[in-house]
């Protein structure tokens, strides 16, 4: 009798444990797919900014620039970056994550070729910077160097920092690692105003060349007075 009634606590405990295993797996899936379904949704709203401002520029062969409202993307851009960022560290390289992936790369390059017309053609103060990196295994210093881009990114507003994960099979993304000769082996690596710029740069060293090179406004700071 006593083992009739052993095992039947064996079977509830059994139940109890697949039951938290299911709605656990089932909770994950569900809050993973949410996650996948908003960055969908992101990323069409930056497709369809991105087509209103090409439009838009077609106008201004026309009109004048004052109708141009500088960047209406940027900030969807960065929102896109730091979801992918997120599915990548929770979800992994998942199919889903990988395509998202090379939209955004593809997002990126319509945004910085975009911009850069609009630059020359209104005269709007922009500079660019095209960042290449890969994963922390292969790469010690690639996320030291996001986070001083980061921090300049922060300071100057006109600066557009575009990141492309160095392995993404992307013939968009392998032309400007070929025009540019990145290779795998020299990442970090920056290109600002078409000069290469491999391994990690200071702060520093960056904001001087920022300053020197693209002359940005600097947001307004407080100084310390002794």
């Amino acid at each position: 009798m006593e083992n009739k009634v052993d095992w039947k606590k064996y079977l509830i405990v059994f139940f109890i444990t697949a039951g938290l295993f299911l709605i656990a797996g089932y909770l994950s899936n569900y809050f993973s797919d949410k996650k996948i379904a908003q960055l969908e949704n992101i990323q069409d709203d930056i497709a369809i900014d991105i087509l209103s401002s090409e439009a838009q520029f077609a106008l201004l062969q026309d009109l004048s620039c004052k109708t141009l409202s500088g960047s209406v993307f940027s900030g969807e851009l960065r929102e896109l970056g730091t979801k992918i960022e997120w599915g990548e560290k929770n979800l992994g390289l998942t199919s889903d994550v990988s395509y998202l992936k090379k939209y955004y790369s593809l997002l990126q390059i319509k945004d910085y070729l975009l911009m850069k017309k609009i630059s020359e053609r209104c005269g709007v103060q922009s500079a660019f910077i095209l960042y290449f990196y890969t994963t922390a295994e292969n790469c010690s210093e690639c996320e030291k160097q996001s986070l001083v881009l980061s921090a300049l990114r922060d300071k100057y507003p006109e600066l557009r920092v575009y990141s492309f994960d160095f392995s993404t099979e992307l013939s968009a993304v392998e032309a400007m690692l070929d025009i540019y000769k990145i290779e795998d082996t020299k990442l970090p690596a920056l290109i600002i105003d078409e000069e290469l710029l491999t391994g990690f740069h200071p702060i520093e060293e960056l904001d001087s060349i920022v300053q020197k090179s693209f002359k940005l406004q600097e947001k307004p700071i407080e100084t310390k007075t002794e």
